[in-house]
């Protein structure tokens, strides 16, 4: 499975993006798949995901409500509609898969993706 990021971008505080995720390869549908994030100042943090069937979904604490991840397996793509966009969301946004399609309590670790796409850096200027 190859994963292809883009979508990122610079935009001013309050502003929205929305990046993808692409996969050619594999069984896509059948995968859950994460966005994780990493800045300069901080470790590759988890950030959302959703389950191969799209019917759940899992944020971390500091974008809940303002992040939505969705996934279009027709299209074999995930996005991230990031909304309210704050200065420290400012990073390389990672999207990953794993070949488990349920979301479970080590979804929230990087370690258990399978598959690691090449990162799309979005910038959140104040």
């Amino acid at each position: 499975v190859q994963l292809q990021a883009s979508g990122g971008g610079l935009v001013i505080a309050g502003g929205s993006l929305r990046p993808s995720c692409a996969a050619s390869g594999g069984t896509f549908r059948r995968y859950a798949v994460g966005w994780f994030r990493q800045s300069a100042r901080n470790e590759r943090e988890f950030v959302a995901a959703i389950a191969g069937t799209g019917g759940r979904t899992w944020y971390q604490d500091s974008v809940k409500g303002r992040f939505t991840i969705s996934r279009d397996n027709a299209k074999n793509t995930v996005y991230l509609q990031m909304n309210s966009l704050k200065p420290e969301d400012t990073a390389v946004y990672y999207c990953a898969a794993d070949v488990n399609g349920d979301l479970r309590s080590s979804s929230r670790r990087s370690s258990t993706y399978d598959y690691w796409g090449q990162g799309t850096q979005v910038t959140v200027s104040s």
